[in-house]
């Protein structure tokens, strides 16, 4: 992957924003809770209700109790980026945040990025933060100097170190106990729950697992018959369970409206659900995730939506039922509640654009999809003599993915009308992106590739003259 230099952002970033929010003129709103469970890693088939072995009966019920999404598309095929976009309904791109951050990167998110918690927090909301962050390591990039009043996690992933565990700004624990980390998680979430049931409260509690290295307790080590990761699997889906019934022993399922997905596919281990590619490509397995919604008596239960949205809609609809007022900066995703509520069945929306760090790959209308360019080599192998690169495809491929979820078929040849539309979409959009993305963009177009290249074969750079 291509080094890419971080800029500091310093504390006159954070103040701005802070003094954005504090200009959102309103009284605060008594709106729903807001609880998001967001995992780490979790392929689209991981889940019973997606066609999964591994047993998640509460998952289940509550997808038979809300609504399930079939075609609920990721930010970005990697942590970090698809985080940024959760909380800000912005492309990774364009909030500072176009790559998997470590613990050493001394910047993060943008500090003048609003985020969900910083428009709640204004509207009166109790907020916190239980789990992954990874938008940043120093305080003021962590969960309590971006809306959020408390904090609890490992602030990047477990595979990093040093692998703290954090209480707000103080490290608790070092190393972090893996094994009985979704407990200590989900204990919190519990208190939290209750002691926040007075007034309205965000919860977001972004899992560490299934993230690798893998860790369960010994009430779900072994117990089942996926191995470790089907142990992990079903601890989490307990959480969600306990998470539900707290929210319902507290007297508040009536005004609690909870979410659930993942940030990217999986990576080693667990299903894409039979899509084509894995966590870190922009092909299906490693951009589409489970997406579930539940809120009685306001989401109809029972429904399947296969309509195309994003985890950048998460924010946009969330400002829409709590009343909160939009960030100056324009939202790049949009409100689903009429889709939760069933006054919709179908929804009109922008073209996606699918990015891997800087370099657009693909673009998603409707049920087509557009690969437009490609990297050099596959992901988590050996990079090629002379690096990564990202290469212009020398033939776009079309997938309709209604009828080829996997993208096996590339029908570009017979849809030019389609391909030249999308094409030009992309032409129109791009200059709305930062500086790093458009030069990207035209650099992958210049690399010269061999015109011999077969039409779905990996780019190969032309032959030295």
């Amino acid at each position: 992957m291509p080094k890419l230099t971080m800029t500091r952002r310093n504390a006159l970033g954070g103040l701005l924003g802070a003094a954005f929010v504090s200009r959102l003129a309103a009284a605060p709103v008594k709106g729903p809770n807001i609880v998001f469970i967001f995992c780490d890693d979790l392929g689209f088939g991981d889940l019973g209700c997606y066609g999964s072995k591994i047993r998640t009966p509460n998952l289940d019920r509550m997808a038979t109790e809300g609504i399930r999404f079939t075609n609920f598309s990721s930010a970005d095929p990697v942590c970090s980026p698809s985080r940024a976009a959760v909380l800000t309904g912005r492309y990774p791109t364009k909030v500072g945040v176009p790559r998997v951050l470590f613990p050493t990167d001394p910047g993060g998110l943008d500090l003048d990025e609003v985020t969900i918690a910083n428009m709640l927090k204004h509207q009166g909301y109790k907020t916190k933060c239980i789990g992954k962050w990874h938008l940043g390591r120093s305080d003021e990039y962590l969960p309590t100097s971006r809306g959020f009043d408390e904090y609890f996690g490992i602030p990047y992933s477990n595979d990093m170190t040093p692998r703290v565990l954090l209480r707000n700004t103080e490290v608790i624990e070092d190393p972090a106990d893996l094994d009985t980390l979704t407990k200590r998680y989900t204990d919190q979430a519990k208190d939290f729950i209750r002691k926040s049931k007075g007034s309205p409260f965000f919860l977001y509690m972004p899992h560490t697992f299934p993230h690798i290295p893998l860790g369960a307790s010994a009430q779900f080590r072994g117990k089942s018959a996926e191995g470790l990761y089907g142990d992990v699997i079903e601890e989490l889906d307990w959480s969600v369970g306990e998470v539900l019934r707290a929210i319902k022993e507290n007297g508040l399922d009536e005004n609690t409206l909870i979410m659930f997905s993942s940030d990217n596919g999986p990576w080693y281990q667990g299903s894409p659900g039979k899509l084509r590619g894995r966590k870190n490509t922009t092909y299906e397995g490693g951009v589409r995730e489970p997406f579930i919604a539940r809120w009685p008596g306001r989401i109809p239960k029972g429904r399947v939506s296969n309509q195309l949205c994003s985890l950048l809609d998460v924010f946009p609809t969330v400002a829409a039922l709590c009343g909160g007022k939009l960030p100056a900066k324009p939202l790049d995703g949009i409100d689903l509640w009429p889709l939760f509520s069933g006054q919709k069945q179908s929804m009109d929306r922008e073209m996606l654009l699918y990015f891997n760090v800087w370099d657009l790959q693909c673009a998603r209308w409707g049920d087509w999809k557009l690969h437009v360019a490609r990297f050099n080599t596959a992901a988590y192998v050996p990079p090629p003599v002379g690096g990564v690169h990202n290469f212009a495809l020398p033939h776009p491929e079309l997938y309709n993915l209604a009828q080829d979820p996997d993208e096996s078929y590339d029908v570009a040849p017979a849809h030019p009308e389609i391909v030249a539309r999308m094409q030009a979409k992309i032409a129109a959009m791009l200059p709305g992106f930062p500086e790093p993305v458009q030069k990207a963009y035209a650099e992958s177009k210049a690399r010269p590739v061999d015109p011999a290249t077969p039409v779905g074969a990996w780019p190969r750079p032309a032959p030295p003259k």
